[in-house]
């Protein structure tokens, strides 16, 4: 895709990303990707070039020309925009595989996304991070970097960068709670909102569900935030506070709380016969009584998991937990 993306920016055919055959699209459409469906139905997002470029240059005001390398999907909005800034940069765009074996800076300006698993494993291996060090921005996103990784990347030297945005933006537009030049951000009942010139231009096909989030040219996320010291914090999902024996729980504070102690966890929450909605921990070790006893130290004890699943933690392409497969895991063990 090296050679498609310069092509596709100086007006060259559009980038089909989403699945199913490709369809006639307007000239102004740079790319159409599609979101990872980790919450729901997927959906094909359309992204103009007027978009994607205005993405680029945002980046490019913050941080300069770098060389952006490619560790991520490709068919993934993450993937694609690493190539786009570089491209707009005027430069190549080196791929390497996912555990970054051979990753190998320029020296003239280096940049990389990866997701906080990625990260993570990195950290285990001593050449790697070394390489990383060399990096002059290491972009994360994709999932929350979390306090005590982001501290570990600190204390190995590492430029450690953690992004919000999502498919409809073109990408990370908010860089530690700020966003990039051009971009405005607010929060609606708590709900964060985000508007400005790399906005999707709708999903394709489907003007009623464009129409749910859009109000007013801003998006409307599905992501609950607060202002802290002028940044904005992301603090979970609005579909992540459920209620469980009459309880409130913030399922954001549960995987938080569950990450602080092994960075391979998820947490669901499962419909249940006695407690409305219980608690499920995904893990690779460990036993039920031991992880609650460990969560209780930072969670009240309503909100402690009533459920655990001993398994690799599978994932999307794009690096996050893969909610359907997590769910049918859930379903075997019930059966």
């Amino acid at each position: 895709m090296n050679t498609e993306v310069p092509r596709m920016l100086e007006g060259g055919p559009a980038l089909w990303l989403a699945d199913g055959p490709v369809p006639r699209l307007p000239r102004d459409v740079g790319a159409v990707v599609q979101t990872s469906g980790t919450t729901g139905t997927a959906r094909s997002v359309v992204l103009s070039r007027a978009a994607l470029r205005a993405a680029a240059e945002a980046v490019r005001e913050r941080v300069g020309d770098l060389t952006w390398h490619l560790a991520l999907p490709g068919r993934y909005v993450a993937g694609l925009m690493v190539q786009v800034r570089s491209a707009a940069a005027g430069r190549g765009t080196p791929v390497v595989p996912a555990d970054l074996e051979g990753l190998t800076p320029t020296g003239e300006g280096d940049a990389i996304s990866l997701v906080p698993t990625q990260l993570h494993r990195a950290l285990g291996d001593a050449d790697v991070t070394k390489r990383l060090r060399a990096f002059d921005l290491i972009l994360i996103g994709g999932a929350p970097l979390g306090q005590e990784l982001r501290e570990r990347a600190g204390d190995a030297g590492l430029a450690v960068v953690e992004s919000y945005g999502m498919s409809e933006t073109c990408g990370g537009v908010v860089w530690d709670g700020t966003p990039l030049p051009g971009v405005g951000i607010g929060l609606r009942d708590g709900r964060v909102v985000i508007g400005g010139p790399t906005l999707f231009d709708g999903y394709l096909g489907d003007p009623g569900a464009t129409a749910e989030v859009v109000d007013g040219g801003m998006l409307l996320t599905r992501d609950r935030g607060r202002w802290e010291d002028d940044r904005l914090v992301i603090t979970g999902r609005v579909d992540d506070v459920i209620i469980s024996g009459g309880v409130n729980v913030d399922l954001a504070e549960v995987r938080a709380a569950a990450a602080h102690l092994d960075p391979e966890t998820a947490v669901l929450a499962v419909p249940d016969a006695e407690w409305g909605m219980r608690v499920v921990l995904f893990t690779a070790g460990g036993d039920l009584a031991g992880w609650r006893e460990a969560l209780a130290a930072a969670l009240p004890r309503t909100w402690l998991p009533r459920q655990l699943v001993i398994t690799p933690i599978p994932r999307t392409p794009g690096g996050k937990p893969d909610r359907e497969a997590l769910n049918g895991l859930i379903a075997d063990e019930n059966h």
